[in-house]
């Protein structure tokens, strides 16, 4: 019977469109080359500790666990699951080829098998059962019946629903910490999806109020575009003049708005441009070749931003986004 895998696109998703544009998955440890003559698990474990011989042994045992599962467990026919979590969509296709050593995918990850890609599926479509198990930190686990029962029901109806899950869970004080992590930033960005057009808009005006600067959010425009302006005095009149855009959809951002954004720009201004739906590759490009700086902030960013500030929102802020502070022993 065909299992269901995720496999991470390393963090952030930084590999999610690679995976997407070569129609593959890879995971790394490239240093101990081609797993193409290590057969079997103790072999992988051998090269791991060789290649790595100051790591304690159960991180060696964990790594080589992860690289036998990618070369010998997976199968031809299996499905798989990988997250851009910026745009909070799960890829899914299917296992097309055996296990390869593939240079040409990225320098840190080219233990590689082809995948044929059938659609992505939004996380919001999910049960939080569901959310809850693709929330763990590993680069490579098997998703439980019902998980995949529930993402196929996604993809199929695009629409909610809600099935019980299992999970895989950390084996370790470390792993366990690094997953509740993971899982607590996918919940704030679960909470920041849910907020109105509104509330966003007030939500990005505090982070900035919060990060030192005086804001003022323009009337409501026809498409109920806001525009923030931040600056030191509140006016604009002191540098740095921030002008900020807000989307708050789920479709990502591509150049033509980023253009029409750049548009009415002074040559002395700061864009920031926030899009919670993330932004296409040719956004990035825009963005890169303005004649003024600008950032492009997903839904990752903002999120990160939010926590490394969130002492400083105001009362007003913290009540679009309440979020509570939790003590791990070091």
């Amino acid at each position: 019977m065909a299992k269901t895998w995720m496999v991470r696109a390393k963090q952030g998703g930084r590999l999610f469109d690679v995976f997407k544009e070569e129609s593959a998955i890879a995971i790394g440890w490239t240093d101990i080359g081609s797993l193409d003559s290590a057969t079997t698990r103790k072999e992988i474990a051998a090269r791991v500790a060789e290649q790595w011989p100051n790591w304690h042994p159960q991180k060696i045992s964990l790594t080589a666990g992860q690289l036998h599962r990618f070369r010998n467990e997976i199968k031809t026919g299996d499905r798989i699951v990988t997250y851009d979590p910026g745009r909070r969509v799960y890829l899914l296709g299917t296992v097309s080829s055996d296990y390869r050593f593939d240079p040409n995918i990225a320098s840190d990850a080219r233990n590689a098998r082809s995948v044929d890609w059938k659609g992505e599926v939004s996380r919001d479509l999910l049960s939080t059962a569901t959310r809850n198990s693709l929330g763990a930190i590993m680069t490579l686990f098997l998703l439980s019946d019902s998980a995949t029962a529930d993402l196929e029901a996604a993809f199929t109806t695009q629409s909610p629903a809600e099935i019980p899950s299992g999970e895989d869970e950390p084996t370790d004080e470390d792993d366990l910490f690094k997953d509740i992590q993971a899982r607590a930033v996918e919940f704030i960005k679960d909470h920041v999806s849910r907020l109105d057009w509104d509330e966003m808009q007030d939500l990005v005006a505090g982070l900035l109020r919060a990060m030192g600067y005086k804001t003022r959010v323009s009337p409501s425009g026809p498409d109920r575009g806001k525009d923030i302006v931040a600056s030191p005095d509140g006016f604009g009149f002191e540098s740095p003049r921030i002008v900020v855009e807000v989307k708050h959809r789920k479709q990502a951002m591509g150049s033509q708005e980023i253009r029409s954004f750049l548009g009415g720009r002074h040559p002395d201004d700061k864009g920031l441009y926030v899009s919670t739906g993330g932004f296409t590759k040719d956004a990035y490009y825009e963005a890169e070749r303005a004649n003024i700086p600008v950032t492009l902030m997903n839904i990752d960013d903002l999120v990160e931003a939010i926590t490394e500030h969130y002492e400083n929102l105001d009362v007003e802020t913290k009540q679009l986004l309440p979020l509570k502070r939790i003590y791990w022993p070091v």
